[in-house]
């Protein structure tokens, strides 16, 4: 595949849905053929999972079936939508990807970092992002914002202790891969945020030029 896939990363309150449209802006300026979808979302079943995920009623559903349901969006969306737009050179952003699950299922949740590891291999057909832009925030400054926003989601009504452990969990992967993270201080002004992310993108858009 000679596309590029991008995921952008972080926990509550972060800024990465205003980050995420200004990426969007940015590389589309530069003629590249760009895709931007969310997880979980991004196809009609993955939407539909989405909203049972999310949903404040579902109180008791369990860490096993969360991480399932979470995979079962990004196998579908995986084979829907981001290897063929790979596969015609085009790029995809997207709103969370694997990482994801490490950080909120595993750090949050407990569960064990093989069991994810696994289905990462299995139901993301391996798939890794060239580029993460983790947007790291303190908790108590990403909930302070995320409040703002309204009535909180299921996830977003868990107890600091849980996104701290999601917070330690993302750091720890950015601090493991190097190579592909790129950590990016989201307790500043956003504009400074996102000309870090947008220089972050900046060499794959000019390896892409190059290419061309």
């Amino acid at each position: 595949m000679s596309g590029c896939l991008i995921s952008l990363e972080g926990g509550e309150g972060a800024g990465k849905s205003t980050v995420l449209a200004g990426l969007r802006s940015h590389i589309e300026a530069r003629g590249i053929v760009l895709h931007v979808t969310r997880e979980p979302g991004g196809t009609a079943l993955g939407e539909a999972i989405r909203r049972l995920v999310l949903d404040g009623a579902m109180a008791n559903v369990c860490a096993e079936s969360e991480l399932l349901l979470m995979f079962a969006a990004r196998a579908q969306l995986v084979r829907e939508v981001i290897e063929p737009a790979l596969s015609c050179g085009d790029w995809v952003l997207t709103d969370r990807f694997t990482d994801a699950s490490f950080a909120y299922q595993g750090g949050g949740r407990g569960q064990p970092i093989e069991r994810i590891a696994e289905l990462e291999r299995w139901a993301a057909n391996g798939l890794r992002p060239s580029l993460t832009l983790l947007l790291d925030v303190p908790v108590e400054v990403g909930q302070a914002r995320a409040a703002r926003r309204g009535s909180p989601d299921r996830i977003e009504s868990e107890k600091a202790e849980f996104f701290e452990r999601v917070r330690a969990a993302y750091r720890a992967r950015a601090e493991a891969e190097p190579e592909r993270f790129r950590l990016i201080d989201s307790n500043q002004a956003i504009d400074a945020v996102l000309r870090a992310a947008c220089s972050a993108v900046d060499p794959f858009i000019a390896k892409q030029k190059e290419g061309a």
